[in-house]
């Protein structure tokens, strides 16, 4: 989700801007509807064998029958279902478990799926507040069951191994706020009882997916392994989320509401311009160290995050250290 208005996308044609991915494996979450759904799209059609990562398997089929449907010329790259819910992180290790017994390489990983705004919940399992859970915790895991192979790919002669992770521009609500990960406590803040908290507890969940980014680079980079990691803000887009968003179903602003994202949010195949060009443009490869832990707008421009808080280091080791604790109290 982006922030209330956004002019189109520059010019960025996937089909001309984006590398030759046959042979290539990629995994997108949420890809059978929005921006993943487009994302799956640019990449197959570059001739990448991409996995939807979706909790339905009739959902993902006919997103597949759609995608076949719509083309994946020049490419014509493969699709698969994984089946993916990130509503549980043992569910979202297992998922991951079972992609490694199914592929011997993966070269680009989008971690795209989440929920939006949202009511204030804590998962009776874990404790943690359902858009932390969602956004963050689980993805955390599934990309670090899925690092043996990532890492292992990364080594192959020629490689280019990257990580995409979907965050938003909302974060700026964080700006100027003394936001901490110390504990459970800080996970599960509530950001009071206003209209704004379900978007402050988005933007939180967003700001983490953002830390993660950077934190996961750094270890990297510590360790020479040649895998690049990009945070995004994919720009406001008009997605099936965005359209159920609790704003356009209040009396009398509801309609204004929807009648604004028909007129200045993009469509989704735009909407996935940057999470494409992060996962395989080949000025990225080029320019590696340039994007080495990046914060990119649409297509693919590098920015300042929206919030100063993204850029420490403290509070991405944090982050970590939290995040590790409490699902290492899970056994995972």
């Amino acid at each position: 989700m982006g922030g209330l208005f956004s002019s189109s996308a520059p010019k960025f044609d996937p089909i001309k801007d984006l590398a030759d991915l046959t042979g290539k494996v990629a995994i997108v979450t949420g890809g059978n509807s929005g921006i993943g759904y487009a994302t799956v799209q640019h990449l197959a059609r570059q001739g990448a064998k991409v996995y939807i990562g979706a909790r339905s398997g009739e959902r993902a089929k006919a997103a597949i029958e759609r995608l076949r449907a719509e083309g994946l010329q020049p490419g014509n790259g493969e699709l698969e279902w994984l089946e993916l819910d990130l509503s549980d992180p043992r569910k979202a290790k297992a998922s991951a478990e079972v992609f490694l017994t199914k592929e011997k390489q993966l070269d680009i990983l989008v971690n795209n799926a989440g929920v939006m705004r949202i009511p204030y919940k804590i998962d009776s399992t874990y404790g943690i507040q359902q858009n932390m859970l969602v956004n963050h915790f689980s993805p955390f895991v599934f990309t670090k069951a899925l690092l043996p192979l990532l890492i292992e790919t990364a080594k192959k002669q020629e490689s280019d191994v990257r990580i995409v992770i979907v965050s938003s521009q909302t974060i700026g609500m964080m700006k100027g706020r003394d936001v901490h990960f110390r504990d459970i406590n800080d996970i599960n803040e509530k950001f009071g009882n206003s209209m704004l908290s379900d978007m402050y507890r988005y933007a939180y969940s967003k700001l983490a997916n953002a830390l993660h980014a950077k934190q996961l680079q750094r270890r990297f980079d510590l360790e020479g392994i040649p895998i690049t990691v990009m945070a995004l803000h994919p720009g406001s887009v008009n997605t099936e989320g965005i359209r159920q968003d609790p704003s356009t179903s209040i009396p009398v602003l509801g309609p204004l509401v929807k009648l604004l994202i028909g007129q200045f949010f993009i469509a989704a195949s735009a909407g996935a311009y940057a999470s494409s060009f992060a996962a395989a443009s080949p000025i990225v490869k080029a320019e590696r160290d340039k994007y080495k832990g990046a914060y990119l707008d649409p297509p693919g421009k590098i920015v300042p995050p929206p919030a100063p808080q993204a850029e420490s280091t403290e509070l991405a080791e944090e982050l970590w250290a939290t995040t590790e604790a409490i699902l290492q109290s899970f056994d995972l």
